[in-house]
């Protein structure tokens, strides 16, 4: 492989990692694949394939070189070990790269049509197939890197965030287009014309769908909600020597929430440490809180049930009332794997002994609503909020605001609490609720339904934030109907790969 095509590859995977929070520069995604695309030209659909997947690999290690962090300070693991998890992480990603560039590659040979805007159709069909395969892992789709240019975004309450990756892939065809038209004086009038006509409507429709969301988030009365960021260090977040401090820790900033005027207080994922259900005197001590307060207390915690005889975890959320009862509960639905529990455990039998504190919970069976006198609300746990669909079930069942509890801590001093936080705002956007988001070291704050950050925390910091979340009824096209844009795309995707495969097939006899 020639000096000129590696330089060119990282070139196009520093670009990528440059355009996500960490670095943090938007910009950069807009031509990031222009020099990919470059170098495809003319190659055989196995060579797209190679450059594609080795960017994507370069991408994917700089994008979430903190697995290490995760896999070796709190996992225990070897240090080598953590690389390679890592590594192999990224490898698979890739893949899904890789076969984006090579599938386009292959219809363009077979069908004539131009290899740079097929790739916005297949890019598209591959993120899509990547938020559910073997349990879906959607971090950092391209769109995301847009989340705070809130005029751009606001179309992903019709398309979802799939929609801005599109746009992102499309953008760079029609840059690498018009730079090879002027080098040929052929300018392709009608991909620029296009793509400029769709940029004036996603801008149009930006500014109309924020100035009427603002106005009927005006209409709505607030709800003054304390989150409560207790900077629990993970090695002794369960450590029963620590247990008192940290509850007087959480309960010291619930106070202050309190006495601010909030009418609901919202600690982090698992904040208290040890099985709510099961603690009468830990539980008095929550109730006591807020007891004549007129306030609502939510907490994350650790919870059981038993069946057949048979004991099983869930990561669970709690309402508590300020009439000393339950309000509320739901038990986190989608787990992470090797982290709360083990895939195909029969077959990998030794991780759970590999990797130290490993969880071994259950999935919760339905979405719950927590109930407060005037509105409810939808409670997604920890990286639940990275998953659109699930995401907009929670509103489409009736949530007037969201929130977010989450342990980030694991991560450590990344920029992966800043990541994860980015995909909080695009699912504000794209289902216009209010978010309120509270993790254990940051980043807690509350997102806009336009996805405006009206305040954030430092992370690794004890806090407790004071705002407001509005109620809406609001629903959008998203969340409505789901991902219809992705799924048509996808569907466009396979039609042209199968008209390529049938002309292929009939060349072949």
């Amino acid at each position: 492989m020639r000096t000129r095509t590696l330089l060119l590859i990282f070139t196009s995977a520093c670009l990528l990692v440059f355009s996500f929070p960490g670095i943090e520069q938007p910009f950069c995604i807009w031509f990031a694949l222009v020099p990919l695309i470059y170098i495809m030209e003319g190659r055989s659909t196995y060579r797209c394939f190679l450059l594609g997947w080795l960017s994507g690999f370069l991408f994917y290690t700089g994008l979430i070189y903190w697995i290490v962090v995760v896999t070796t300070t709190y996992g225990k693991l070897p240090y080598p070990v953590g690389i390679v998890l890592m590594l192999l992480l990224s490898g698979y990603l890739a893949l899904y790269m890789g076969v984006a560039f090579a599938l386009a590659r292959f219809v363009e040979v077979k069908s004539s049509l131009p290899f740079p805007l097929l790739l916005p159709f297949f890019w598209v069909a591959l993120e899509y197939a990547r938020s559910f395969l073997f349990s879906g892992f959607p971090w950092e789709n391209l769109g995301y890197s847009q989340y705070r240019q809130l005029t751009l975004m606001q179309c992903v309450d019709i398309t979802g965030v799939y929609g801005i990756s599109f746009l992102v892939v499309w953008v760079n065809a029609a840059v690498y287009l018009l730079i090879r038209g002027i080098a040929l004086t052929r300018i392709p009038w009608r991909s620029v014309a296009l793509t400029i006509s769709m940029l004036a409507a996603i801008f149009l429709y930006g500014r109309f769908r924020i100035q009427e969301v603002s106005v009927l988030s005006s209409a709505s009365s607030p709800i003054d909600v304390g989150l409560v960021q207790g900077n629990v260090a993970q090695d002794i977040k369960w450590d029963k020597n620590f247990l008192d401090e940290t509850l007087d820790r959480h309960r010291a900033l619930t106070r202050n929430a309190l006495e601010a005027g909030a009418k609901l207080v919202i600690w982090p994922e698992s904040a208290t440490p040890f099985y709510f259900q099961n603690e009468p005197y830990y539980q008095q001590a929550l109730f006591d809180l807020i007891r004549n307060r007129d306030a609502y207390l939510l907490i994350g915690s650790p919870a059981f049930a038993s069946e057949n005889r048979r004991l099983f975890s869930f990561n669970s959320a709690f309402l508590l009332s300020p009439e000393a009862g339950i309000a509320g509960r739901y038990d986190k639905m989608h787990l992470v794997p090797y982290g709360e529990y083990v895939p195909l455990k029969g077959l990998f039998f030794f991780v759970d002994k590999m990797v130290e504190g490993i969880g071994d919970f259950r999935p919760g069976k339905s979405i719950s609503l927590m109930p407060l006198p005037d509105s409810d609300f939808g409670v997604l746990i920890c990286y639940e909020i990275i998953f659109p669909d699930l995401t907009r079930r929670f509103v489409k069942q009736g949530a007037d605001f969201l929130v977010n509890i989450t342990n980030d801590a694991w991560f450590g001093n990344t920029s992966a609490p800043y990541q994860h936080f980015s995909m909080a705002v695009v699912r504000a956007i794209e289902n216009k609720r209010y978010i309120a988001r509270a993790a254990n070291t940051g980043i807690s704050g509350f997102i806009s339904p336009v996805g405006e950050i009206e305040a954030a925390s430092a992370v690794f910091s004890e806090a407790s934030l004071i705002g407001s979340v509005r109620p809406l009824q609001l629903t959008t096209l998203y969340t409505r109907y789901g991902d219809v844009f992705a799924i048509s795309i996808t569907f466009a995707a396979m039609m042209l790969l199968a008209a390529a495969v049938k002309k292929s097939f009939v060349k072949s006899i």
